[in-house]
């Protein structure tokens, strides 16, 4: 009698684009995420995503704006940011300091959104899950193997958008979470833009939200 398989995490990429496409400005700018979003429904669907999260894994730029936001934040989505252990994805390591503090476009609007509230105290352990998170220094698609192949809650990545692209690229994505926002960039950083074949996805899921962001949740067909 055969033995049960055991099934593999899935990998889920969650990120806000644009109608046309883009998940950044050509600069990284990002203000037009924050101008349709924060409705309590929409809230409710990023908690029940990230909830879900056994792992955080993300791009070493995207970490180190994350680093200097959430920990601070008294946001609604903060606790599990801070809370789910993080995987970043650097062939060099983590770097600290002014050139690595430098911040993105998202972060600076990130922090002004931010000031705007009271902002939270951090404790050792939330500082502590940003100042020394697991580090993948490997080739991308064997480290993303490896990390399926091991217990718990799926796999969430955030990006930025040329980490988020390579995933894409090497057909590692098992669902796509995607906020698609009401605004047409005209031009910035795609996600889909290194395919080197067309990909058929299977529609999930839609919501639609009152700020008129639509989430959708595809597959691979």
């Amino acid at each position: 009698m055969a033995s049960p398989t055991t099934a593999k995490r899935k990998l889920v990429l969650k990120m806000s684009v644009s109608l046309d496409g883009f998940v950044a400005g050509p600069n990284g700018e990002a203000d037009w995420i924050f101008r349709s979003s924060g409705g309590e429904d929409s809230t409710a669907w990023l908690l029940d995503t990230l909830g879900g999260a056994g792992v955080h894994i993300m791009g070493s730029r995207s970490y180190h704006d994350m680093a200097a936001f959430w920990p601070y934040s008294d946001m609604p989505i903060a606790a599990p940011m801070n809370d789910i252990p993080k995987l970043i994805f650097s062939r060099r390591g983590i770097e600290h300091g002014p050139q690595a503090g430098k911040t993105t476009a998202a972060l600076a609007e990130a922090k002004a959104r931010n000031a705007q509230r009271h902002g939270a105290t951090p404790t050792e352990a939330i500082l502590k899950s940003w100042t020394e998170p697991a580090v993948a220094r490997g080739e991308l698609v064997e480290e993303v193997r490896r990390l399926k192949e091991q217990p718990g809650n799926y796999i969430l990545a955030h990006g930025g958008a040329r980490f988020a692209r390579s995933l894409v690229a090497a057909g590692l994505i098992d669902e796509y979470r995607l906020a698609v926002h009401p605004v047409a960039l005209g031009r910035g950083q795609p996600l889909f833009s290194e395919l080197s074949s067309p990909v058929d996805l299977r529609l999930v899921n839609t919501i639609s939200f009152a700020s008129g962001t639509l989430a959708v949740v595809y597959r691979p067909a």
